[in-house]
């Protein structure tokens, strides 16, 4: 039996993805292009094994056996690893040398999300990333992540970007067989460390409109989506390339706010409209713009963006952090003792984080442009940053025991 465990982290998409132009293949009818945030706060953790005494493939997620037969898009990703693992095997037997031949056997799949799935938090791009690398490893594929981002990419689109860690663009391609639509870093996490995210969980329930489902609608009805795939995305995505590459939070804050208005414009104008947002994912919007209207200089000092559900995430230079947590944390305070995640020390206490901000202190801030809204309106706040890629853990990280069955259960 052989076991490989891994993590992919969450991505989120700073000129967004929405629609396809091909269902089967996953391939998209525009470029986009998203921050690889830290796995220390969201990932995916997958652990395959995989033995010729294995009867049959298996899979569990978050520790429910699934029906492994009835999902195609993972089948998508078996399929085209074993293929690639076929070829190492005959290629070796035609050295004259011998591989294990692991195409053959079966395996046994254990993943778990460690943030609500399909709450708009970007689960299954983790999630299909995790798969695809830790089937690669488990293979010993030589593939570069490139090549593997086309294969992730036929599970969930998104899940081609966190094959990277810091800023990924995901290009559309031309080819009808999808072999040019794949993931290419654009800079590592390691280039603008500075910049660093806040994540306000309006709602980690399940969204009532998959994202599936959403963008074929919008493909199929929205004037808009067509005006913004021929016009606008092209020149954003070379805006955005630059302003990243010249650490230009200026262009890249307004080119992320813009974006993201205008995908939720996109679904609005879908037939019928699809609505991601709600009042506190507004209001948020709202006390963003306040607090960039403090700067003395006019300079943004913030950027929201909204995937496909009603929760924020805020971009700023680190500096602006502290901050930012606190304003938000005044208007949306939390109810519960989770509320605030910081891996980053930047308060001591919960205390610490509500007790010395005041709104009023600023220039030109309207502290009454919102309301503070109820206990619990944001139920969490997580402090993050853009960071690494997918990683390899130790042996004693595995989520199978040693007779490849899940060491937890859900009831």
């Amino acid at each position: 039996m052989k076991t490989v465990t891994c993590t992919a982290p969450v991505n989120i998409a700073v000129i967004k993805y929405w629609g396809k132009r091909d269902t089967g293949l996953i391939l998209p009818t525009n470029d986009s292009l998203s921050v690889t945030l830290s796995q220390d706060i969201l990932h995916s953790k997958t652990t395959i094994s995989a033995a010729k005494e294995y009867s049959h493939d298996r899979l569990w997620l978050n520790g429910k056996e699934e029906d492994i037969t009835k999902n195609k898009r993972m089948h998508n990703c078996f399929r085209e690893t074993r293929a690639l693992r076929q070829q190492l095997e005959q290629d070796a037997a035609q050295r004259g040398e011998t591989l294990e031949p692991l195409s053959s056997y079966h395996v046994h799949v254990c993943s778990e999300n460690n943030f609500p799935t399909a709450a708009g938090l970007a689960s299954s791009a983790s999630g299909l990333a995790a798969l695809v690398f830790t089937l690669a490893k488990l293979f010993d594929l030589t593939n570069n992540m490139s090549e593997l981002s086309r294969i992730a990419r036929q599970g969930s689109g998104s899940a081609c970007r966190s094959l990277f860690g810091g800023f990924v663009a995901w290009e559309m391609g031309s080819k009808d067989d999808g072999s040019d639509s794949l993931a290419v870093q654009v800079a590592p996490e390691t280039h603008w460390p500075e910049l660093e995210a806040l994540i306000c969980v309006v709602s980690d329930e399940k969204k009532g409109t998959s994202s599936t489902e959403g963008m074929q609608h919008t493909v199929n009805t929205s004037p808009l989506l067509q005006h913004r795939i021929k016009e606008v995305v092209p020149v954003r995505m070379a805006e955005m390339k630059k302003a990243i590459h010249e650490r230009d939070f200026q262009t890249f804050a307004a080119l992320t706010m813009k974006d993201s208005n205008q995908f939720h414009a996109v679904c609005l104008d879908t037939y019928p409209p699809i609505f991601y947002l709600n009042d506190t994912s507004r209001a948020i919007m709202k006390i963003v713009h306040e607090y960039n209207a403090t700067s003395p200089d006019g300079k943004l000092k913030a950027a929201y963006t909204y995937d496909a559900g009603p929760n924020a995430v805020i971009y700023a230079p680190k500096e602006n952090m502290r901050e930012i947590i606190q304003l938000i944390a005044h208007y949306f305070p939390g109810s519960a003792d989770n509320y605030f995640v910081d891996p980053y020390k930047l308060f001591t206490s919960t205390q610490d984080l509500v007790s010395d901000f005041k709104p009023a202190g600023h220039a030109a801030f309207n502290e009454n442009s919102i309301p503070v809204f109820p206990a619990g309106s944001v139920s969490r706040l997580l402090h993050t940053k853009t960071d690494d890629g997918p990683r390899v853990l130790g042996q004693e990280e595995s989520l199978l025991n040693e007779q490849g069955l899940p060491k937890r259960v859900s009831a």
